[in-house]
C-alpha cells in the first residue's frame, strides 16, 4: 500500500475498502478457524468490556470487519480486531467478517498497534510495551514508531518513559487508580521507593496532576543535598584582618592553614595597586 499510516485517518487508511494485491475483499469464515495475533499489544480484555460488546454484537452484529491474514498450516491469524473476535464468540456468533491481508510479523504489530491506539483501547502502559516491542525487536527507531502510529517523537518518547517507573507505580497505572499525567509527575522522583512513597499520598490523598506535580517537586527539594555551610572565621582572625584593612586602606582576607595559610590583599582598580605596592615596597611603580 502507499497510503501514509496514521492515526488521523484511522485504519481505512492502513485498510481501504478496494482490495490490493495481497488483500481480498470481504468475506465471512468461520470463528474457529481464526487464532489471536501473538503480537497484540493489549493485554487480557476485561470481561465487562467484552459482556458489553457481545450484547452490542448480538444487537447490531459486527459493523467493523476483523483483519486477518492466513497461516501457512491453514486457518486464519487476527491481525487487528481481537476484541470484536473475543465478543463474537461469546455472542454465539459461527462465523465472523473479514479482510485476508498477507502481512509481516512487524506490520501486524504496527496494524494492531494502530488500530488499539486510534480506539483508545490500550492503556498507556500497554502502549508503551507495543512501541518498546516495535524498537527493540524490529529495530525502529523512536522517530519511525511515532510516523508509524501518527504520533510525534516526543508523545513516543513520553509513552516509553513510563516503563521507567516503579513496579508499583506501574500497576496503579494500568488498574487506573492514577492517569499518565500522575505516573510522568512520579517519575520526577529517582529512586522506586520514593516514587512508591509519592504514589501511597495521592491515592491517600487523592491528589490531581497538578497537586502531584507539586507534592514531587517539594520531596526533591527536600532530598536535595543541603548547601555547605560558610566556614566561620574565627574572631582572633577577624581581627588581624581588620588590622590589615586600616592599615591598608583595602579588603584584606586571611586564610590559615595547619602549616602556612594566604593573606589575600584586594584592590580595585590600577591606581589602588599602586598605592599598595608604594606601601609595601617603599617604592613607586
Amino acid at each position: 500500500m502507499n497510503q501514509k499510516r496514521g492515526l488521523g485517518r484511522g485504519l481505512a487508511a492502513l485498510i481501504p475498502p478496494a482490495a490490493e494485491e495481497g488483500e481480498t475483499g470481504l468475506q465471512q469464515v468461520r470463528h474457529d478457524q481464526i487464532v489471536p495475533n501473538p503480537h497484540q499489544p493489549r493485554a487480557p480484555f476485561r470481561d465487562q468490556d467484552l459482556l458489553e460488546l457481545a450484547a452490542s454484537i448480538q444487537e447490531h452484529g459486527i459493523i467493523q470487519p476483523l483483519v486477518v491474514t492466513r497461516r501457512p498450516e491453514g486457518g486464519y491469524q487476527l491481525i487487528a480486531g481481537e476484541r470484536r473476535w473475543r465478543a463474537a464468540r461469546l455472542a454465539g456468533l459461527e462465523e465472523v467478517p473479514v479482510i485476508i491481508k498477507e502481512a509481516a510479523p512487524q506490520q501486524m504489530l504496527e496494524l494492531a498497534l494502530v488500530e488499539n491506539v486510534q480506539r483508545a483501547d490500550l492503556n498507556p502502559l500497554e502502549e508503551a510495551l507495543a512501541y518498546q516491542h516495535l524498537v527493540e525487536d524490529f529495530g525502529l527507531s523512536q522517530t519511525e514508531v511515532a510516523r508509524r502510529v501518527g504520533k510525534s517523537r516526543v508523545a513516543v518518547t513520553n509513552t516509553l518513559r513510563l516503563l521507567q517507573a516503579s513496579p508499583k507505580v506501574q500497576a496503579a497505572l494500568t488498574e487506573r487508580r492514577i492517569t499518565e499525567g500522575h505516573a510522568r509527575a512520579l517519575l520526577g522522583l529517582e529512586s522506586p521507593a520514593q516514587q512508591d512513597a509519592a504514589l501511597r499520598r495521592v491515592l491517600e490523598q487523592e491528589l490531581n496532576v497538578r497537586q502531584t506535580e507539586a507534592l514531587v517537586q517539594k520531596l526533591r527539594e527536600e532530598t536535595a543535598t543541603p548547601a555547605r555551610p560558610k566556614p566561620v572565621t574565627p574572631p582572633e582572625i577577624r581581627a588581624l584582618e581588620e588590622r590589615f584593612q586600616e592599615a591598608l586602606g583595602t579588603r584584606v582576607k586571611l586564610r590559615a592553614g595547619r602549616k602556612g595559610g594566604r593573606v589575600i590583599i584586594y584592590y580595585y582598580s590600577d591606581e589602588e595597586f599602586q598605592t599598595l605596592y608604594a606601601q609595601l615596597t617603599g617604592q613607586e611603580l
